[in-house]
């Protein structure tokens, strides 16, 4: 395997992308479509950005709680 390819699995893989996504990405990667594989990144960014903003309304619901259950013991 190219090294260049490894790299972008290993971050891809570190990133939480799974083996779609890998699959994907080395099939841009080897058809040298440098373009559209930029195009697929910013795609996967997307998807890690939702999950990281529903994430954090999951916890803007627990601190909610969490003040609102302090506010009856005191």
């Amino acid at each position: 395997m190219n090294e260049g390819l490894e790299k972008i699995l290993i971050n891809l893989t570190d990133a939480g992308c799974g083996s779609e996504e890998l699959e994907k990405a080395e099939q841009l990667y080897e058809a040298g479509d440098m373009q559209a594989l930029i195009r697929y990144f910013r795609k996967c960014r997307c998807s890690r950005m939702e999950e990281l903003h529903e994430s954090q309304r999951k916890v803007d619901c627990l601190d909610f709680l969490i003040r609102q259950t302090a506010k009856t013991i005191q």
